[in-house]
């Protein structure tokens, strides 16, 4: 370079340069450039086998549990279960099935075939608690001659009863996969501390296998790396008269009052709850089934078979609590409170307990986020376009 530089500022000056130092010049320069462009063509070389393999690296994939009093086919519980896994963001690593809206004999059954149908055998299906860890059917129901009808009892429901050891009607084929030996409460146990504050625990039903994971082992809630929950009522806004007459009444958290409260009183990092508030916000309606039903995959296919209207009220309980999880920016309100449930075997046995930071007793669990408004079409859209993709590959 020095050499070259000379040679320039000497022509520029107007002062003779002797021809062999030209030729010494010409061939440094000429020297450099091909030097150069070698690196150049390796850089480039390199870029074009790394970048497409760098690009098709799959994005680090959320990973989940979900535990579920699975009733079905279709309805919330199996279309909350369908969109989780349907979401291209997860892993799911196993649904644990607990009694609420069915036994757990019918429930694991209905959702052993959702899993079929839909080509997602690989997800181990993991039986939990079959009763609440207190509460039982005959005292409910004197509980209910001294107090007044529920509206909604879950399996117990008489309606719909029967006894626990039958499967009830299975309209879309009874299952040939089999659940997991595993019980649901090791498997919670043993999936925390092998991927400890990694695995968000998504409870869509009574949370007695929540309370005997922690009873098993303390630790367990601290190893999540959080609680996502559809439970719980405040204050709803409706002229639904489940609600109406009973405002603090929600069938996840009464059907096993005393696990609600175990759980609420654990140390998790977070909660996020989807409360009966902003659920009755929502509503399945026959132009969402069908907009769903026009797609082609196997997911849209179950839906369009199996989810039907069911009376006057048809909330997206369990699908807003999964669908917020995906995308949190659906929430446009939130507010924190602490949360319990009322243990007191009168009235109110199984309400919701609420008290913000100011009110709150010496004794509560961590804080939990409450959602309280949406952007409702926003949700509508993201629930047609999931349960309308095609599943995504284990």
């Amino acid at each position: 370079m020095v050499a070259t530089q000379a040679a320039t500022d000497a022509g520029i000056r107007g002062v003779g340069v002797p021809p062999r130092y030209h030729i010494q010049c010409i061939a440094l320069t000429n020297n450099m450039k091909k030097h150069s462009i070698l690196r150049w063509f390796c850089l480039v070389s390199i870029l074009c086998v790394c970048l497409p393999s760098f690009c098709q690296q799959s994005p680090v994939r959320r990973k989940l549990i979900i535990d579920q009093d699975a009733a079905g086919p279709g309805g919330t519980d199996q279309q909350s279960m369908l969109l989780l896994i349907q979401s291209p963001q997860t892993q799911v690593f196993g649904i644990t099935v607990v009694t609420g809206d069915g036994w757990l004999k019918e429930e694991v059954a209905h959702t052993l075939r959702m899993l079929e149908i839909i080509g997602r055998t690989d997800i181990p299906v993991v039986p939990g608690a079959e009763y609440p860890l207190v509460r039982r059917k005959d005292e409910t129901e004197l509980w209910e001659q001294q107090y007044g009808a529920v509206a909604w009892l879950g399996a117990w429901t008489p309606r719909v009863y029967h006894p626990a050891d039958q499967l009830g009607e299975m309209p879309e084929g009874k299952p040939t996969t089999k659940p997991s030996e595993e019980d649901a409460a090791h498997f919670l146990v043993r999936m925390v501390r092998q991927y400890p504050h990694e695995i968000t625990i998504y409870a869509g039903g009574p949370m007695t296998n929540l309370a005997l994971a922690i009873a098993i082992d303390p630790d367990f809630a601290s190893l999540a790396k959080e609680l996502v929950l559809m439970g719980g009522s405040l204050n709803p806004i409706t002229d639904d008269p489940e609600f109406v007459n009973a405002p603090r009444r929600e069938f996840n958290l009464w059907f096993d009052p005393e696990a609600a409260h175990a759980v609420f009183m654990a140390p998790w990092k977070k909660i996020v709850c989807t409360t009966v508030d902003i659920s009755v916000k929502t509503r399945l309606t026959q132009d969402l089934i069908d907009r769903v039903k026009s797609a082609k995959s196997p997911a849209a296919h179950y839906i369009g078979t199996y989810s039907h209207l069911r009376g006057q009220y048809n909330y997206l309980w369990d699908e807003l609590a999964a669908i917020a999880w995906l995308d949190p920016s659906l929430i446009t309100a939130r507010d924190n409170r602490y949360l319990d449930v009322d243990l007191n075997h009168g009235a109110a046995y199984g309400d919701t307990l609420s008290w913000s930071e100011n009110d709150k007793p010496k004794i509560v669990g961590p804080p939990v986020e409450i959602q309280v408004d949406l952007n409702t079409q926003k949700f509508y859209q993201e629930f047609v376009d999931l349960l309308s993709a095609a599943t995504p590959k284990p």
